[in-house]
Formats: C-alpha cells, sequence, structure tokens
C-alpha cells in the first residue's frame, strides 16, 4: 500500500507518522511518500519520520520529495495537509478582519474565506493529478476549510472525503470523563465543518442508550470550561457545540479577547521554528511533547482508521465522522452541500446515517452557512470582487454591507497574489 501525503513538511506530520507507525496492523503502510516544495522543511521532517519508523521497527520505506507527480504516481491514497501562504497568509487573516470588528479566524468569517480562495484552486490542481496518475485514488482532506475544500473536490468529480479532528477530540475527551473505551463511545455529530454540535453520547454504536444528559449533568463544567462556553448556556441547549462555536455564540466577547493578544498564527509559528529546530536533531526518534501544543490531536487516529476503511482494511467500527455530500441527510440543504455526520464508510465511499429532525435553533444557522459556502466556492472558482462580496454578506459573522465591503477590499489587497483574478 501506498500513501501520499501534500504538505509532507508540515511540523504535523510525525504526528501522522506515529499513528502509521503504532496503527501499522490496522493500515499496513508499504511506501509512504511526503511531498513538500520547501525542502527546509521537508528534509528535518522526513528524517524524524524515518527515524520514528526504526524505532517502532516499521519495515515501510519513506520517501521524501518535493515532484508531486512522482509522488502521487500509484498512490492508494493521498492525504491533503497544505497551507497555500504559510503561517504568515494565516496570521493576516486573523487580524484585518479585526479591523472592522468582525472575528479574525482562519477557518471560519473573512479569514476563512480568504483561506478558501487560496486554496481551492491549487486542491483541484492537485487533484487532477492525481486523478492521472491513479483514477481509483482516495483522496482525504485535511486541508481548511475542510467543508469547502471538500465540496469543491466533490463537485469536480472526485473521489475524495473530508476530515476533522473535532469528533475525535471529544470522543476521546467524553470516554475519559466516563471511564470508559473511546471505541465504545459514539458521537451523535451533525452540522458542517467546524460548525457542529453533539446531539447524543451514545454507549456500544448508533443505537446505544444515550449518555449526554448524565455527561452534562456530571461534567458539564469541565466540558464548559474547554469550550470557553458559559454552563448555563451547555444546559439551556442540551448538547455539546463545537468550540467553534463560540465565534458564533459569543462573537463581541472573542473579538475584545482577540484584540488584546498575540495571534494564534504567531504563537503556532513560533512553535513550528522550535520543532523544526528539534526535528533536525539525529538522536530525536519519536514526537516531542510540544507538538501536543500545535494542535491537530489525534489527527493521526482518525485519518488511519478513515483510510483504512476506504481502502478496504478496517477493523474497528464501519462508522466515522466525516465530511460528505448532504445526498438528503438533512433535509433542508441541497443535495450537493457537504455536512459533516457519522457515517459508514467503505471502499465504496462514506453513506451518511440517518440524522433526527434537526432543532431550528441550529438547523437555521447550518443553512445560513452552507449558503456562505456555496458563494465561497462560487468565489474561489470563478474569481471577481462582487463574488467575494457576497459571500461575505451571506456569512452570519459579517452580514452587514458596510462590513463586507471593507473586507472585500481587504481580502484582495492581502491575497492579491494568490488570486490569479484580481
Amino acid at each position: 500500500m501506498k500513501l501520499t501525503v501534500v504538505g509532507g513538511g508540515s511540523t504535523y506530520t510525525p504526528e501522522l507518522v506515529d499513528g502509521f507507525a503504532r496503527l501499522r496492523d490496522t493500515l499496513p503502510v508499504e511506501e509512504l511518500v511526503l511531498v513538500d516544495p520547501a525542502a527546509e522543511r521537508l528534509e528535518p521532517v522526513g528524517g524524524l519520520a524515518r527515524r520514528i519508523f526504526a524505532r517502532q521497527g516499521h519495515p515501510g520505506r519513506i520517501v521524501t520529495t518535493s515532484d508531486l507527480d512522482a509522488g502521487v504516481d500509484g498512490a492508494d491514497a493521498v492525504l491533503l495537509q497544505l497551507r497555500v501562504g504559510g503561517q504568515a497568509a494565516r496570521e493576516r487573516d486573523e487580524t484585518w478582519p479585526l479591523e472592522c470588528g468582525c472575528i479574525g479566524q482562519e477557518t471560519t468569517g473573512a479569514g476563512g474565506l480568504a483561506k478558501a480562495l487560496r486554496t481551492v484552486p491549487v486542491v483541484l490542481d492537485i487533484a487532477e493529478r492525481v486523478r492521472r496518475a491513479n483514477p481509483r485514488a482516495w483522496i482525504v482532506d485535511f486541508t481548511n476549510p475542510v467543508g469547502i475544500v471538500t465540496r469543491a473536490l466533490l463537485a469536480a468529480g472526485h473521489q475524495a472525503v473530508g476530515l476533522c479532528n473535532v469528533a475525535i477530540g471529544l470522543q476521546r475527551k467524553f470516554a475519559a470523563l466516563l471511564g470508559t473505551d473511546p471505541k465504545d463511545v459514539h458521537l451523535d455529530h451533525v452540522g458542517l465543518n467546524h460548525l457542529t454540535w453533539e446531539t447524543g453520547v451514545r454507549l456500544g454504536g448508533p443505537e446505544g442508550a444515550d449518555v449526554l444528559p448524565e455527561l452534562l449533568a456530571g461534567h458539564g463544567d469541565a466540558i464548559a470550561r474547554d469550550l470557553r462556553l458559559p454552563r448555563p448556556l451547555l444546559d439551556r441547549l442540551g448538547v455539546v457545540p463545537s468550540y467553534y462555536l463560540r465565534y458564533y455564540y459569543a462573537h463581541d466577547e472573542v473579538v475584545r479577547d482577540l484584540r488584546t493578544r498575540p495571534s494564534r498564527a504567531s504563537e503556532v509559528a513560533a512553535m513550528e521554528r522550535e520543532l523544526l529546530a528539534m526535528y533536525g536533531d539525529p538522536a530525536l526518534d519519536e514526537k516531542p511533547p510540544l507538538l501536543a501544543k500545535r494542535g491537530g490531536a489525534f489527527y493521526s487516529e482518525a485519518a488511519v482508521d478513515l483510510a483504512a476503511a476506504l481502502l478496504g482494511g478496517g477493523t474497528g467500527s464501519p462508522y466515522q465522522v466525516v465530511n460528505t455530500l448532504n445526498r438528503g441527510t438533512l433535509p433542508f440543504l441541497p443535495d450537493d452541500a457537504v455536512i459533516e455526520v457519522q457515517a459508514a464508510v467503505g471502499p465504496s465511499g462514506a453513506a451518511p446515517l440517518a440524522v433526527p429532525d434537526l432543532d431550528p435553533l441550529y438547523a437555521g444557522l447550518v443553512a445560513n452557512v452552507t449558503a456562505y459556502e456555496e458563494l465561497a466556492l462560487e468565489a474561489a472558482l470563478r474569481g471577481g470582487r462582487d463574488r467575494v462580496f457576497r459571500a461575505l454578506l451571506a456569512h452570519p459573522l459579517v452580514g452587514q454591507y458596510e462590513y463586507a465591503d471593507a473586507l472585500t477590499d481587504q481580502l484582495v489587497a492581502h491575497n492579491r497574489e494568490h488570486l490569479a483574478w484580481a
């Protein structure tokens, strides 16, 4: 089995490699190819990756290359984890929206739109080259904004599934609070990427007993602290929102907070410099503890489970939280919308499980953001200032024409080098 990671020079990659090494019975990788144009990152990451495999006795071969076509040639699955523009672009995404009093964040709001406009054309070019190399290869997208990028891939006819680590992180957290094995915890997870709610927490599978009320009653304070939302709000909702809902439920509070501290991008950039220096140490043969602070917790486990299921080798639960086509799952959305839900995953792809009627409190926001994502994809594919403006005007975190106008100008000014039409 050959797997290729595009964006293999990411500081995330040792987390992924560690998962491949530990879980080799689930996903027997014979060749792992790390593709990245940045040699200064790829060399230390690739060296550490080989040492991790060697320490854990993994017989697989690790190849590093800047040649995308060679890297994807013959691959059974291709994982995308790239960041167009690097941390410098992320830094801008997180700062200029604040000038209009709007959230500065890399996956939602105006910053998220900027990232989508930079990313979608690049990902579609990569996907076409994957299709030429092996039409049967699966593409697993971990590149944000996952929902919009996955929708672009599927709309272009690619064999693709989107992956996010929010659900697996909550599964692990709830399992620890309940004192049970994570494999026994099934989430009733519903919404869009970075806009989801856990409406049930079931033990043993989708038909198991729902222990969410007991979980909130016994551990609501701890869950609320992690989400940075007030405990009374969770009690009133009776569900667990993802931490990205804080940008919607406490927008003004978050803006005030973001204006008073360094951006997350600057923190991550400093962390990445330190990590890359560590990775260059020939004595290091395991992922360092600092990597846990970088983000992407449990990404490797989720990626291994998903790739194994898609390639016909899954041995665990057939159900996984993924980003895939709606196809009537949420009846108030178009069939070609991309939703994030539990699905039965196998070699034929992901088939969403049935979802009970969604409370209007959540369905309304999901419908609104889905409309924004449709407009965002149109702007990414076709370009033009007016399309950018329309997407921003539709976004519930922007919504006012004066803000949308000003943010459009800022977005174009800060991203001109990445926008072919600008």
